[in-house]
């Protein structure tokens, strides 16, 4: 996607070959910086401290990770450490477990003085099959568009997203935006309404950032406003992404979600899911097993922005005696998910329609 017109992935390797480089996200919307990636602390440090976030592109951060890992240690100590580092940076995504099982295989099967060129060839490709895996969730999606459109009888189609499921969470394209930026393309009116997704506000911060970027008309509107708006039939259509789906089809993502299901369901409007297979995780028979990440309270207590003078500021919005509780993710459940767009095509939320997949 794009950057002030300039074509930009969220990840790519140094052409220098001192590391990878990534795009800060905590810094965006109001910087747009890099930050090399030397070694697998470095690594760690952006998936924990959410430099790069979204499950898929999680993933490829980590496999990159190993790739970093393995010039420093190519043993198969230094390959489990690797691995086990990377792992625990954090515990929803399902998309980091996959890559790190992908990578691990792979180079497991191979003697030590191959893996380090081997590994940066696997993460490459494994951001490259993201790059296809996302376009194709937009062809996929942009057929249930085509057909929201046309009731819409030229007017523009009313969507509301929740987070950032956008190209800043993937390598490109992105799994929710992946259908808006496919049905910009084929001249379809839209206008999306963008939750501001507190505590972090990655829908303010980012999937604003990325519409504003691509000329997508849209509103940012606060968390609890999108229950208002498709009570009076502003809303056509909510698409999400996900950072785990159960085998029944329960879907985990960013916090506020489930009540965003719960309203359309009230209300008629369709509630879709987009997410790549690698974010299923079939071991898991509902969504009450996944485990939801507890972030620190400092999230919800404090809110950071550009003050007047241009510096990126951190205030305190909460009486300095108030704890705070700081879930990252819910689970909507199956019965409220109108389908699952897929790279492989739209599914029923069920445990028998998924199977296909699994």
């Amino acid at each position: 996607m794009l950057i002030a017109g300039e074509k930009r992935t969220t990840i790519w390797p140094d052409a220098e070959g001192k590391g990878v480089l990534i795009l800060d996200q905590t810094r965006l919307p109001h910087r747009i910086e890099t930050v090399l990636l030397r070694d697998l602390d470095d690594a760690a440090r952006a998936i924990k401290d959410m430099l790069v976030r979204g499950a898929p592109l999680i993933g490829v951060t980590a496999a990159y990770g190993v790739a970093l890992a393995m010039r420093a240690d190519a043993s198969d100590a230094g390959l489990a450490k690797a691995r086990e580092t990377l792992r625990q940076t954090r515990p929803t995504a399902v998309n980091l477990a996959w890559a790190l099982e992908q990578i691990g295989q792979f180079l497991s099967q191979m003697p030590e003085e191959l893996r380090r060129e081997a590994a940066f060839t696997f993460a490459k490709h494994l951001a490259e099959k993201d790059i296809a895996c996302n376009s194709a969730i937009g062809d996929n999606g942009l057929a249930i568009f085509r057909d929201l459109a046309r009731k819409r009888e030229g007017k523009p189609l009313r969507i509301l997203t929740h987070c950032n499921a956008g190209w800043l969470a993937t390598v490109d394209w992105g799994t929710a935006t992946a259908p808006i930026y496919k049905a910009q393309q084929a001249g379809i009116p839209l206008h999306v309404f963008v939750d501001e997704t507190r505590p972090r506000n990655q829908g303010a911060f980012l999937t604003a950032f990325e519409l504003g970027q691509q000329g997508v008309s849209h509103d940012l509107i606060v968390d609890n406003a999108g229950g208002h708006l498709m009570q009076h039939g502003e809303v056509d259509v909510c698409i999400v992404g996900a950072d785990r789906i159960a085998a029944n089809g329960d879907a985990c993502n960013k916090i506020g979600t489930y009540l965003k299901a719960l309203a359309a369901k009230d209300c008629g409007v369709p509630f879709y899911v987009a997410a790549p297979v690698s974010t299923f995780d079939f071991a898991l028979e509902k969504g009450s097993l996944i485990p939801i990440e507890e972030r620190v309270q400092d999230e919800v207590t404090h809110m950071s922005g550009e003050a007047a003078s241009g510096d990126i500021v951190t205030v305190r919005v909460a009486p300095k005696t108030t704890s705070a509780r700081n879930p990252g993710f819910d689970v909507t459940p199956a019965r409220l998910v109108s389908g699952i767009i897929t790279e492989k095509g739209v599914f029923a939320a069920n445990t028998d329609a998924l199977k296909a997949l699994g």
